[in-house]
């Protein structure tokens, strides 16, 4: 229930203890009692902001009128939000010691009897035990919001703990991949870019020596791509090391050239685009060539840039194949990761045969695109 809700059933019922307990037998003071009890019922709308004057406004209510209602709700506002408990206590008895003044007050100044006194004694200690109620009550809710930001902030530090202890787990694994891509893969492709540069020098024929010349090429830059991969695993997790340098446009024509197989490029793109889609470009022209030279051997390649209205992007096409396809190892990723690089910049990627049995692979990116 909203607290305005509250507030006001809390209003009207202090209200009609208000008008129950109204004595008719003090006409000449009517006015200023009605008075009093309507101010006490009122403040109530404001007991968590100054619960403390509220108080006070319902004791100086009690003292004029036999009401009850008022007091306790503030009193409850008051052990709900201090936690000074001897200030508590003092309250409780406050508000049983004027809950148990004879009403009118002009009463205090007659004789009473030993039997008046003793009976005023007992309900002031029934009050006492109806004070105490409302402030035990009232920091009973103080307890239980405690210890419910307590758990809030138990729950938190365990989630912050579960994240530390994923990010340390991953850590520890792209440590392991660091390792095993440097002992093995950045072993072999060194030994094929040795291998390459003898053969360069001792190639019996000009186009055996082109062949290996472009083999030792290709495993070098493969290499450089490679120690940046291991930098990159070994950093720490949450690090902002990059793997530098970023491909660009301008380093299409040299992946074309060194593709090892017959490859055109054409057309062309703005170099002010975003470096993201620049190095989406280059990876969907680098893993189309890729797939050329293991599925498609002895065919030709044709890359095409192109930009429209709205966008821009590029086209292989690769003829059907002249000589069946060497049985080489593949995890069938490559043109997944491909779509999930266009997905990220809001474009799409298409691919796939062709009637005349060649293959087709194509980006197309939004002008606007950005990573998120």
């Amino acid at each position: 229930m909203p607290a305005w809700a509250v507030d006001t059933v809390l209003v009207a019922l202090a209200a009609f203890d208000v008008w129950w307990n109204l004595e008719q037998g003090v006409a000449d003071t009517a006015a200023l009692v009605l008075a009093v009890g309507a101010l006490a019922c009122g403040a109530l709308f404001v007991r968590r902001r100054l619960p403390l004057t509220v108080f006070a406004v319902t004791i100086l209510a009690s003292l004029v009128l036999d009401v009850q209602a008022a007091s306790v709700v503030a009193l409850y506002t008051v052990a709900e939000r201090s936690r000074n408990r001897r200030m508590l206590a003092a309250c409780a008895v406050a508000s049983a010691a004027a809950s148990s003044v004879p009403r009118p007050l002009s009463s205090l100044a007659e004789t009473h009897g030993e039997t008046h006194s003793t009976w005023t004694l007992v309900y002031f200690g029934y009050l006492l035990a109806t004070a105490a109620a409302p402030v035990l009550l009232g920091q009973l809710i103080q307890a239980r919001r405690d210890l419910s930001l307590r758990l809030a902030e138990i729950e938190e530090a365990r989630e912050h703990e579960r994240l530390l202890h994923a990010q340390a787990v991953v850590a520890r694994e792209r440590a392991q991949l660091a390792r095993e891509m440097h002992d093995v893969v950045a072993h072999q492709v060194s030994l094929i870019a040795v291998r390459a540069g003898a053969l360069q020098v001792a190639g019996p024929d000009p186009d055996t020596q082109e062949a290996a010349r472009t083999i030792r090429s290709l495993s070098v830059d493969t290499l450089d791509e490679l120690r940046h991969m291991v930098t990159l695993l070994r950093a720490a997790t949450g690090s902002t090391t990059e793997l530098t340098p970023q491909p660009t446009l301008a380093d299409l024509r040299k992946l074309v050239a060194d593709s090892a197989i017959r490859a055109t490029l054409t057309g062309g793109l703005p170099a002010d685009i975003a470096t993201t889609a620049q190095r989406t470009v280059y990876r969907t022209v680098q893993e189309a060539l890729t797939n050329v030279r293991k599925h498609a051997p002895g065919a030709t390649a044709a890359v095409h840039l192109f930009q429209h209205d709205t966008g821009f992007g590029v086209v292989i096409t690769n003829t059907r194949p002249s000589r069946p396809p060497l049985p080489l190892p593949s995890s069938h990723q490559g043109l997944i990761g491909l779509a999930e690089r266009a997905e990220l910049l809001h474009g799409s990627f298409t691919a796939g045969p062709l009637p005349d049995g060649g293959y087709r692979v194509m980006l197309d990116i939004p002008t606007d695109a950005e990573a998120p």
